[in-house]
């Protein structure tokens, strides 16, 4: 009984926030449950993960009951938040420390415009592209015209080929290569049934690469990990730029642990900065997952990493 009892007075309380109002409300769902599920499969001898849900009227609560937030100052030792940054701020007045995506780069990671114009006036190249905003009836006309009206549009700016997906929460969702002026009207079309605002950006051809960097991991500043699965091989020269890259985008968006950049590079070697993530994939399987295997970490060393960083000394 007494080494139970000092067993878990040892073991660090993770509180993971998540839900929140707003469009992000399901990922952030999704995404805190993972953490969730990482920490109890791989570091429940070292962490206990508090399960903090705050409803979409921002009633906070643990084991189905609501809480006070601040009544967490008894009950957790950090938080990993997967809600908005404000809610990071509410909990360091409270002097909770907290594992949570900077307003900044939260704001950037959320808004493409935003992000291409930052990134711009910092010297990273982007695709080219137009956002078209969520369809209005009163501003835009008949909805049977506005595929086509917007596709013209876009055909004057530039040309084929095109990626048109849909700025939703789901990444993965309403994606389409249009080759061809009906296939880029069927793709605006489709974008509309998921009523959110439209990105339309040139495809560029080249290697495509994503890499992955934690701040403060094995003794470096920013710690890169190789790039794995690479849609061709990446010479000397391009991979130090794209380190380069990685470390300007560290010090101009804000990112205080974690950073997923997308990346392709065209055949005269230019890099263009595609999107971000600043929260890791932690399924099993992911991209995330093989390269910590390729450099043999595992993906709950970074999260230890990143909880042991936010944690006063």
């Amino acid at each position: 009984m007494g080494y139970f009892l000092l067993y878990t007075l040892y073991m660090k309380r993770v509180g993971i926030l998540r839900g929140g109002a707003g469009e992000h409300y399901e990922s952030s769902l999704q995404k805190g449950g993972d953490i969730i599920s990482h920490i109890f499969e791989n570091l429940a001898d070292k962490y206990q993960p508090i399960d903090i849900f705050v409803d979409k009227d921002y009633i906070w609560h643990i084991g189905g009951l609501p809480v006070n937030p601040g009544d967490l100052l008894h009950r957790v030792d950090v938080v990993w938040n997967t809600t908005h940054p404000s809610f990071s701020n509410m909990l360091s007045s409270l002097s909770i420390p907290t594992v949570s995506t900077s307003p900044f780069s939260f704001l950037l990671e959320n808004n493409q415009a935003l992000l291409r114009e930052h990134v711009k006036q910092i010297g990273v190249a982007v695709p080219r592209a137009i956002i078209l905003p969520v369809y209005q009836k009163d501003f835009d006309g008949p909805r049977e015209r506005y595929a086509i009206k917007k596709a013209k549009e876009v055909h004057e700016k530039f040309g084929a080929p095109w990626i048109v997906k849909s700025l939703t929460p789901d990444e993965s969702m309403g994606i389409h290569l249009a080759k061809t002026f009906p296939e880029l009207v069927n793709a605006i079309e489709d974008g509309l049934k998921h009523e959110q605002s439209i990105l339309v950006e040139e495809f560029i051809a080249g290697k495509v690469a994503a890499l992955h960097s934690v701040a403060g991991f094995r003794g470096e500043d920013i710690y890169t990990f190789s790039p794995v699965d690479v849609f061709g091989n990446l010479s000397q020269d391009e991979k130090s730029k794209l380190l380069n890259i990685v470390k300007d985008l560290y010090e101009h968006l804000g990112i205080k642990h974690y950073l997923k950049s997308m990346f392709v590079l065209n055949p005269r070697g230019k890099v263009y900065l595609l999107d971000i993530q600043t929260v890791p994939d932690l399924k099993p399987d992911s991209h995330f997952d093989q390269v910590c295997e390729s450099v043999g970490a595992k993906m709950h060393h970074v999260v230890e990493h990143i909880l042991e960083k936010a944690l006063p000394p």
